[in-house]
């Protein structure tokens, strides 16, 4: 019969490798009591596995500090254990009670507070779950790579998935390396052909994988990954573009449903978050806490400011600090194009048949179950007379009315008659690009939109013969008919200063979240959309942070002579002024009329002109609602001046730098190691290489490596690689960028800590009077978080005064020691370690007290929180919903009870003792 339980927090040798207990169920049988222990590895090869283990089937030992045994550290400057206490350290998670920044400045990015507060804010919440909601440009990308960064720092961030649209895949994923060196696999077309090739058929890819990003549609796909995504528990999700989430019945939305319930920490963005519905939006921010909103119909932006972030190019603290990084936009310029002949006779055709609805003798040419077909019409051929063709011949596939059939067929030969010289905008366009400097000796880029895939194709056959280009100079991108990897490609390539690319035509599927910047500060709405919100869409495209030229922008407005006729003067222009007009005043353009979707805003202003509006009427008579317009400001954020506040996050060494190069050399890691001051070149080790298999094999092998790798702790080398990588036919620069995350700072870290044998702990001389002993405490909560973290050191009077880290100071630890290798009597140290870790446990468990104060309060606040939520749901229940309904806010409620239980702190104490400093002159005792 067993006697010893194993408490979440001890450590447990199994297998010959070492695990930290974080639950351990009893189960009575014939022959007495046995164990069932879910454990989470520590030692290298089997760190941060997650693993159960059965006391029938495995032998499990509890690791105890009271067994420690002490050892004399015989290498240089004592270097292995400088290098062991700094390994402790870094590995070490911070506690939940620490709320500031550990890693906010060590990344390759411009360290400006506005986009650091996103992260302190989701690390002030009970848990990690925000919708990160700021306008187009400021960086969110930034900011979710921030919030990531902390979490891993903190031990919550070890399993990731991420999901965004399919044309922003790539660019997501190598933000996060190059910027922050967080690998993600990327499971699109080519990466789940590679999965097929690397794990066993059937076997769940998110067990493999750890860190994951996909495209929202693939992921969706419930026959491939349904089953595997239900079994699946995260650290961390990120959802870009959360608003395509909202509506119920949704794949997506159940898909977001499934992943909000699995996940610790939950990121939703958004620079439109919500449609305008308060049902709907209330319904997101569920997903983030349950129980934020009682009522759908009825709440203040107040109410959910702990969970949502808001700001504006107008806000103060962000013009303040983006400075040079994106210059004030250019006005937006309409440039009019008289409609030829061949278009002013279809404008007339139009105006007397289509748009004349009672006014036409005969009545309207369409029933009223189509009324706003026409404007379809219209819009249609303000972007071309190939898009006007295409949706006359798709009408008449449709169409019974035989007054409609013959009015289509008349539509249908004006249309056919005419040429590509025929187009004004064709001809104004191709002016206008020369006028930029498209030509064939111009490096200068453009980014030309249409709504229509027909204008798209059209441009992309016409535009090279027009402006003296090679077939090549001109691309196109489209969302239907094209694959994930083809689109991938044409945006990565549009992003390379030595492509070939000048004019990148292209419909509204790159209107959201896809960057067009890096070469490119032109854009042309060839047909402009009658929506604000996607006109600020698109601009965003080549207006936003990192944008180092004004961004220009074109529209070209098709005007007519006909009578009454509707040309881009009656809205387009109008829309065009009205969205400059309001990026200007209040940052967005959400609230100007009080839609919040792009499609209601079209059909809202094609009925409104139906009914004999102008756009003016259409555009200012929305009385807004003040909650959601409210949600479209600043929120969430107090402006403040001060930086926000950073961890007290203990170390050794000064720097990442010092500690990875000193390990490097003790140690002999790397035998070719070439350091010439900036960057670091060495042929990488297997275990090293497998580290880097979730980067693209591509990236890997044109830069070969998995044969030499070049990384570097300078930040200006890394960023001129960066930037001159996009003069490349590979965005991925050669020479990677350290920071603490990176798997190679991650791989030291590993080879140093198994320099030490198991429950051993090093002596070192030290400028200390008499024999100090450094311990480590942690207490975590059933979650397997550290919730109590102490640093202490121990003398003959007991716990020091002082953090563990001070005391190494003042000892005068550091790389300017000197091991006389004396032989140091280890006896009576052995002998005291018993005695020194009750002394340490007892000091922890006074602490606990003071720790979980700050734990349990805002759990408590949590549960009186829940408790009214409860009661306002179950009050405003008719008594007939009262059942079902009432079932499932129960059951919400008890998953949010059992939540606040395992946070708090649980379990015994784990503790370590890591060495022992020992005067210099007793050495030689």
């Amino acid at each position: 019969m067993i006697e010893t339980a194993y408490p979440p927090g001890a450590r447990i040798e199994v297998r010959d490798a070492e695990w930290i207990v974080r639950t351990c169920a009893k189960f009575r049988h014939a022959d007495g009591d046995s164990y069932r222990v879910t454990a989470v590895g520590a030692s290298e090869f089997v760190r941060d596995e997650e693993a159960v283990f059965f006391t029938e089937l495995d032998q499990i030992s509890l690791l105890r500090p009271e067994d420690t045994i002490l050892e004399q550290d015989d290498t240089p400057r004592f270097a292995k254990s400088r290098l062991f206490l700094e390994a402790v350290l870094r590995r070490t998670p911070l506690p939940q009670t620490e709320k500031g920044l550990a890693l906010a400045d060590r990344f390759l990015l411009d360290p400006l507070a506005y986009q650091q507060r996103p992260a302190v804010k989701a690390l002030e919440a009970l848990r990690p779950r925000i919708l990160l909601a700021d306008v187009v440009g400021l960086g969110k990308t930034l900011e979710i790579g921030l919030i990531l960064a902390e979490l891993i720092r903190r031990g919550r961030g070890e399993r990731i998935l991420v999901v965004t649209p399919q044309q922003v895949l790539e660019q997501f994923q190598r933000e996060l390396w190059t910027r922050f060196a967080i690998p993600l696999v990327r499971l699109d077309s080519v990466g789940i052909e590679r999965i097929q090739r690397d794990i066993p058929a059937g076997r769940n890819p998110f067990l493999y994988y750890k860190r994951v990003i996909v495209s929202i549609d693939t992921l969706k796909n419930e026959g491939k990954y349904g089953q595997h995504l239900e079994k699946m528990n995260w650290d961390a999700v990120v959802i870009d573009e959360s608003h395509n989430l909202i509506g119920e019945t949704s794949l997506r939305n159940k898909l977001a449903r499934l992943l909000a319930r699995q996940t610790d920490a939950l990121l939703l963005a958004s620079a439109t978050p919500h449609n305008g519905n308060s049902e709907s939006f209330a319904e997101l921010i569920r997903m983030l806490d349950p129980a934020a909103i009682a009522d759908s119909s009825t709440y203040q932006a107040k109410d959910i400011e702990h969970l949502y972030i808001r700001r504006t190019k107008t806000d103060s603290e962000v013009r303040n600090q983006i400075g040079t990084k994106w210059p004030d936009r250019g006005p937006s310029v309409p440039v009019r194009c008289a409609a030829t002949p061949a278009e002013e006779k279809i404008f007339a055709e139009l105006t007397s048949v289509w748009l004349a609805g009672e006014q036409r003798l005969g009545g309207p040419v369409v029933g009223t179950a189509n009324r706003l077909f026409p404007y379809t019409l219209l819009k249609s051929f303000l972007s071309s007379h190939q898009a006007l063709s295409k949706t006359v011949a798709n009408r008449l596939r449709s169409a019974e009315e035989q007054r409609e059939i013959d009015a289509l067929k008349v539509l249908q030969q004006l249309t056919s008659r005419m040429t590509d010289g025929d187009s004004a905008k064709l001809a104004a366009l191709v002016e206008r690009l020369r006028d930029i400097g498209i030509g064939p000796r111009s490096r200068t880029r453009v980014v030309v939109f249409s709504e229509s895939i027909e204008t798209v194709n059209w441009l992309h056959t016409v535009l090279p013969r027009q402006l003296g280009l090679p077939v090549g100079a001109v691309d196109k991108l489209l969302g239907n008919g094209m694959s994930d990897q083809t689109q991938t490609d044409i945006i990565e390539g549009f992003g390379l200063s030595d492509s070939a690319v000048r004019v990148l035509v292209t419909t509204d599927v790159t209107s959201e979240g896809v960057n067009l910047h890096h070469q490119c500060n032109h854009l042309i709405h060839y047909d402009v959309p009658w929506s604000l919100i996607r006109i600020q869409q698109r601009n965003g495209r080549i207006d936003r942070y990192g944008q180092t030229r004004q961004p220009q922008f074109d529209a070209l407005i098709l005007t007519s002579e006909v009578e009454g006729a509707k040309d881009d003067r009656t809205v387009a222009e109008k829309l065009l002024a009205k969205e400059e007009a309001a990026h200007r005043s209040l940052g967005t353009v959400e609230t100007v009329t009080g839609e919040y979707r792009p499609d209601r805003e079209e059909r809202r202003l094609e009925q409104d002109l139906l009914a004999g509006k102008t756009v003016e009427d259409s555009l200012d008579v929305r009385p807004l609602d003040d909650v959601l317009a409210d949600l479209l400001g600043s929120v969430g954020v107090e402006q403040v001046d001060a930086d926000p506040a950073r961890a007290d996050a203990p170390h050794l060494f000064n720097s990442t730098e010092a500690f990875v190069k000193e390990s490097i050399d003790a140690l002999r890691l790397l035998d070719d190691l070439e350091d010439d001051g900036e960057m670091l070149a060495f042929t990488p080790p297997t275990d090293l290489v497998r580290r880097l298999s979730a980067l693209p094999a591509d990236y890997l092998r044109m830069h070969g490596v998995r044969d030499r790798m070049k990384v570097t702790f300078d930040r200006k080398l890394a960023q001129r690689k960066l930037a001159e990588a996009r003069d490349t036919k590979m965005m991925w620069p050669d020479i990677a960028y350290l920071s603490d995350l990176h798997p190679l700072v991650d791989w030291v870290t590993d080879k140093v800590l198994v320099q030490l044998g198991r429950q051993q702990a090093p002596v070192i001389e030290a400028a200390v009077d008499e024999p100090v002993f450094l311990i480590q405490g942690i207490y975590s909560n059933s979650l397997g978080q550290p919730t109590v973290v102490e640093w202490m050191a121990v003398d003959g009077e007991g716990v020091v005064p002082r953090p563990m880290p001070e005391v190494l100071g003042e000892a005068k630890v550091g790389p300017g020691m000197t091991n006389t290798l004396r032989a140091i009597d280890l006896a009576p140290l052995q002998a005291r370690v018993g005695d020194v870790v009750a002394i340490a446990r007892a000091h922890l468990e006074a602490r606990r007290g003071e720790y979980d104060a700050k734990v349990v309060a805002p759990l408590n606040d949590y549960r009186d929180k829940l408790q009214t939520w409860e009661q306002l749901i179950l009050d405003g229940l008719p008594v007939s919903g009262k059942d079902d309904k009432g079932k499932a806010v129960a059951d919400t409620v008890e998953r949010q009870r059992q939540l606040l239980d395992d946070m708090k702190t649980s379990g015994v104490p784990l503790l370590r003792v890591l060495a022992v400093l020992v005067p210099e002159q007793e050495a030689a005792r």
